[in-house]
């Protein structure tokens, strides 16, 4: 009887968990997004419209608010970015030279998005459990390239 060999079953995320993870990676950072999206227009929401007194009447205060806000949709815009460099796949140091690009046109350096993508993979609204793996591991190569 010949010994089975396990690497020939479980030799790790294949192609198509990788896929499956970075849409689902992907899907997170979208909905990262809204939320940043929701917290700049809320912010907005705050910041007195020309010549009407507002809830936020100190200079310095509005100023602050602004400069939230804009943080918040330029947040927003990565995230998406981010999203649709990671959706269709690919090699990881191609993904990370796309996400390191994105990120210094936005004017921030790259390691700012190592937390939202770890973030992203313990949020995978899923139960496939390839898919999670696939997605940590994913994560961990991006979070290397990154940093």
């Amino acid at each position: 009887m010949e010994p089975v060999v396990v690497e020939e079953f479980f030799g790790g995320p294949g192609p198509e968990d990788l896929l499956n993870a970075a849409a689902a990676i992907a899907q997170a950072l979208r909905q990262f997004a809204a939320t940043e999206a929701q917290a700049a227009a809320g912010l907005t929401a705050c910041l007195p419209r020309a010549g009407e007194p507002g809830p936020i009447s100190d200079i310095r205060r509005g100023k602050a608010v602004a400069l939230a806000a804009a943080e918040a949709a330029s947040r927003a815009a990565l995230l998406l970015e981010a999203a649709d460099l990671l959706a269709p796949g690919g090699t990881a140091a191609e993904i990370a030279t796309a996400l390191g690009n994105a990120t210094r046109r936005a004017g921030l350096a790259p390691g700012v998005l190592v937390p939202l993508l770890r973030a992203a993979a313990l949020s995978l609204p899923t139960d496939d459990a390839a898919a999670r793996i696939a997605a940590s591991v994913r994560v961990q190569e991006l979070a290397n390239l990154l940093a």
